[in-house]
C-alpha cells in the first residue's frame, strides 16, 4: 500500500510527512509551489477544495486536513497514535490534535504572518503582540503536558509529538523567548535524533534546494 503527500517546505505538512517516515509505508511526496499557485489549480482543488497542503493520496481516496490525515495514519498504522476502544479516550487524541490545529497553529500563525490577518503596520504589529500574549498561556500547557515523560504520550511516540515539534520550528521563526521552554526544547533536540524525523527534514531540505535553485 503506498500514499501520496502532497507538501510544501516549511507548511505543517511536515507533520504528515513525519508521520508516514515513522510508519515504513511506501510514500511518494509531490511538491506543491504556493508562490506558483499550484495548490489553485482545477486538478489540485478537485481533490482539496481549501486549496491548501497537506493533501494525503491514499488507496481508499484523497484526505486532507492534518487532524484527518493523523486519524486516518493512525488507524492503518497503530504506532503512530494511541489505540483504545474506548470512546471517550478516542475522543481525547482527537482533541489533542485539534489543540494543534486549531489553537497552537492559528495563534503562531498571527505571530508570523499577521498580514495574511490585517493591513498596515500598525494592524500586524497588533495582531503579532496579541498572538504573542495567547501563545504564553498554551506554550505552557505544552511545557507542562512534556513534563511528563520524553513525549507528549509519556514514553510512546505518536503523530501529536510530529505537531509539536513544527509547532516549535515555528516559534523559533518569530521574536519568542523559547528559553523559558526547556521541556519543549529537549524534546525538540529528541525529535531530532530519530532517523524517520531526519529523513523527513532531508526531503523537505531537497525539495526547498529544487525550489531555490528553480
Amino acid at each position: 500500500m503506498s500514499y501520496t503527500l502532497h507538501f510544501t517546505p516549511g507548511t505543517c505538512a511536515r507533520v504528515p510527512l513525519v508521520a508516514l517516515a515513522e510508519s515504513g509505508a511506501e510514500f511518494d511526496v509531490k511538491h506543491v509551489q504556493l508562490m506558483k499557485g499550484e495548490h489553485k489549480r482545477p486538478d489540485y482543488l478537485a481533490k482539496n477544495l481549501a486549496g491548501k497542503v497537506p493533501l494525503l493520496e491514499t488507496p481508499e481516496g484523497a484526505s486532507a486536513q492534518n487532524v484527518a490525515i493523523a486519524r486516518y495514519l493512525g488507524s492503518k498504522f497503530p504506532q503512530l497514535l494511541p489505540q483504545t476502544d474506548n470512546a471517550f479516550a478516542d475522543a481525547k487524541i482527537t482533541a489533542n490534535l485539534a489543540f494543534c490545529a486549531d489553537t497552537l497553529h492559528p495563534i503562531v500563525t498571527r505571530m508570523r504572518m499577521p498580514m495574511f490577518i490585517a493591513d498596515g503596520d500598525e494592524a500586524q504589529q497588533s495582531v503579532r503582540e496579541k498572538g504573542h500574549a495567547a501563545m504564553v498561556m498554551m506554550a505552557k500547557v505544552v511545557e507542562d503536558q512534556l513534563a511528563n515523560g520524553p513525549w507528549w504520550y509519556g514514553d510512546e511516540w505518536s503523530i501529536q509529538d510530529a505537531y509539536i515539534y513544527w509547532i516549535w520550528f515555528r516559534l523559533l521563526s518569530v521574536d519568542y523567548d523559547v528559553s523559558v521552554l526547556p521541556n519543549w526544547a529537549a524534546h525538540a533536540a529528541r525529535m531530532e535524533e530519530r532517523p524517520a524525523v531526519q529523513r523527513a527534514l532531508k526531503i523537505e531540505n531537497d525539495l526547498l534546494e529544487q525550489s531555490t535553485a528553480q
